[in-house]
């Protein structure tokens, strides 16, 4: 950040009083500036067991597979944003939603939360930002295409959890370099 959003001004990097990490502040309105992880809500859609997975039409990661999600809009919780998300790149309804995995990856100030739910219909069709759309077996799941580590380690829990019938609430830290387990 360069300049204040208040005034216009230059701004400059340090501890605010009562702080204890460098915040941008101006000198000239006295504005702090906060800067906050980042959300974004998604949703495991599963359909008689097969998963719901959308092929990116957009950077980063494009033209690979994930789960549909993306950033939080102001105004809307968790689930809301992950039905709209599931709406917006696969053009899929869900039903009987509940938290299942939450991600946080703090080298890019990222907070990823996985709804686990049921598609209400088995219709559903790429959206503006997916090339394509498609449910998947867990054997078919395109590993090596996954575009994300949080994608990656959800799918993982997910079927495994599958195996038990235990959709435990997951809490998970993807570091800088996170490979997926063979």
């Amino acid at each position: 950040m360069k300049f204040c959003s208040a005034c216009g001004k230059p701004v400059n990097l340090r501890i605010p009083s009562g702080d204890d990490r460098d915040r941008h502040i101006c000198d000239h309105c006295d504005t702090i500036h906060y800067q906050n992880p980042r959300i974004i809500a998604g949703c495991v859609p599963i359909y008689q067991g097969q998963v719901l997975l959308c092929k990116r039409a957009i950077e980063p990661r494009y033209g690979y597979w994930t789960l549909p999600a993306g950033f939080m809009e102001n105004g809307e919780t968790t689930v809301e944003g992950a039905i709209r998300e599931c709406w917006e790149e696969a053009e899929a309804k869900m039903s009987q939603l509940e938290l299942y995995t939450m991600v946080d990856i703090p080298h890019i100030n990222q907070v990823y939360m996985f709804f686990l739910g049921e598609l209400a219909t088995p219709e559903f069709a790429a959206g503006a930002e997916s090339l394509e759309v498609a449910l998947f077996e867990e054997e078919n799941i395109p590993w090596d295409e996954i575009a994300f580590p949080s994608v990656t380690t959800t799918l993982e829990h997910y079927f495994n959890d599958r195996k038990t019938g235990n959709y435990a609430v997951r809490t998970d830290t993807v570091h800088r370099k996170s490979t997926r387990a063979k």
